[in-house]
């Protein structure tokens, strides 16, 4: 937590007008209702498995306000989705959700395999492109005036 307060600590003693910080959305509670929104981020516990780095992330929304109060700047953060794009890791035991089910369609139609999926279907995710995911970046450095997190999905 000490590296996120140092970022906006020098941020600030330097005179930088706008951060925008990266959380992710393992910090929304464990046990929450869908569709998620912004709102959501502290109404209770995340899950156990991200339990340190959840609350650090967390704290970032905290230090925001706190700084737009005292100091009157402009602190934010994106919660981007599930990112995907060029160059990203399509190994089928630890790669990430969808460039491992694209990696698992080509190998199935290559070797004209059934293709099998794991778990239960019931997980509700959203994806973005890398790509969009940084013009939406730009979008918000330009022009989102909030200090409220904001979730960016495809």
């Amino acid at each position: 937590m000490h590296i996120n307060d140092n970022v906006l600590s020098v941020a600030y003693e330097t005179g930088v007008k706008k951060v925008i910080s990266c959380l992710s959305t393992c910090i929304f509670p464990d046990k929450t209702t869908y569709p998620i929104d912004e709102t959501m981020i502290h109404n209770g516990a995340p899950h156990d498995s991200n339990f340190g780095y959840s609350y650090a992330k967390r704290m970032i929304d905290v230090l925001n306000k706190g700084y737009a109060v005292q100091h009157n700047v402009h602190y934010t953060s994106i919660i981007p989705t599930n990112v995907f794009g060029p160059n990203d890791n399509f190994n089928i035991e630890d790669g990430h959700v969808l460039p491992g089910l694209i990696h698992k369609c080509y190998l199935a139609k290559k070797n004209n395999t059934p293709l099998v999926i794991w778990g239960s279907g019931k997980p509700l995710r959203q994806f973005i492109y890398s790509y969009d995911l940084a013009r939406l970046c730009l979008w918000v450095l330009r022009e989102y005036d909030s200090i409220e997190p904001i979730i960016l999905s495809g």
